[in-house]
């Protein structure tokens, strides 16, 4: 498990979560607290829809909320079905969503295996960037897959998660479905909301009319509505060139110590740490992402963190790595 309890004591450092290590935003916090415990919201959430939609602009009728990325991906898996359609190695839900929806997964290795398989799936993901590699994907691949997917009718989804955090503008074909996860870029992970911009009102309302009554509560919505909020932008904007810095320092750090490391665009990276990486720097209270489900068995995923937590990784690894010599 990454990002949350693993049946074990608190970590004294967590770079297995890609959530803003600067967070949580301050500017949305204070929103958060005045949000109306008291009442229901909108079962239809109409003024968010029209204030997200304002913001993106775009229709209200393209705009569907829900209560966080996952649930809103296994939403869609629930409305359209399989095969479901991802490039490896990539966010562990979509093959989850499929599995639960008894429906079959596609795995593609590559961009032309992606393309190639899509004709024949119903949803297909891209996380961009992507998770766990942090890789962008380009304008001309991103474009083709619009186009495959509207021939033969896949509805294409952009899991936007990390794309706030990036090191540079994401591609963002706006004909595809948009998945905005803005928690992760605000370091608000224990608030569950998120919202898909569908491809079309046909879309949005298959998937709006799948969701349970009330799907996000009352700090969900201030969230949502607070996020777009110049000031919680600020913050953001502020944010992003120390988190940068300090996965740059943590590629450096680890390729001096001889690790091989991939960096992509976003606020992780992932390094070859070796198989009994996680559980000996658990041990010493540093909980990293071992990328096993993913076949990965020798790397882990790495978020960007504070030199103090920074200091006290490098040291673990120092010591693990004399102790194995």
């Amino acid at each position: 498990m990454h990002g949350g309890t693993d049946g074990g004591p608190k970590p004294r450092y967590d770079f297995s979560s890609n959530a803003n290590a600067l967070g949580p935003n301050p500017e949305i916090l204070a929103q958060v607290a005045r949000a109306d415990l008291g009442s229901y919201p909108d079962p239809s959430y109409r003024a968010l829809r029209g204030h997200l939609a304002e913001w993106h602009e775009v229709g209200a009728e393209r705009v569907v909320v829900g209560a966080g990325g996952s649930e809103l991906i296994h939403r869609l898996v629930r409305v359209f079905g399989g095969p479901v359609l991802a490039l490896e190695p990539t966010f562990g839900e979509y093959a989850l969503a499929a599995r639960v929806a008894s429906v079959a997964y596609i795995g593609a290795s590559s961009r032309r295996e992606f393309l190639a398989y899509l004709p024949r799936a119903a949803v297909a993901f891209l996380a961009q960037p992507n998770n766990p590699t942090g890789e962008l994907y380009d304008a001309t691949f991103l474009e083709e897959a619009v186009r495959l997917a509207r021939i033969h009718g896949a509805r294409l989804v952009l899991d936007l998660a990390y794309a706030p955090l990036a090191e540079v503008d994401a591609p963002i074909p706006t004909s595809a479905c948009l998945l905005y996860v803005p928690n992760k870029a605000h370091g608000l992970t224990g608030i569950r909301a998120a919202y898909l911009i569908a491809a079309s009102p046909l879309t949005a309302g298959y998937v709006a009319a799948a969701a349970p009554s009330w799907v996000v509560g009352g700090t969900g919505v201030a969230f949502l509505r607070s996020h777009m909020n110049q000031n919680a932008r600020d913050w953001l904007l502020q944010t992003k060139p120390k988190l940068l810095f300090w996965r740059r320092v943590l590629a450096y750090e680890l390729s001096k110590r001889g690790y091989e490391v991939r960096e992509g665009a976003a606020n992780f990276l992932m390094a070859r740490l070796g198989r009994g990486a996680y559980a000996e720097l658990r041990r010493a209270g540093i909980k990293v992402r071992w990328l096993v489900d993913k076949g990965l068995i020798e790397w882990s995923r790495l978020s960007a963190q504070p030199p103090r937590a920074l200091a006290a990784f490098l040291n673990e690894v120092d010591f693990v790595r004399y102790h194995r010599v």
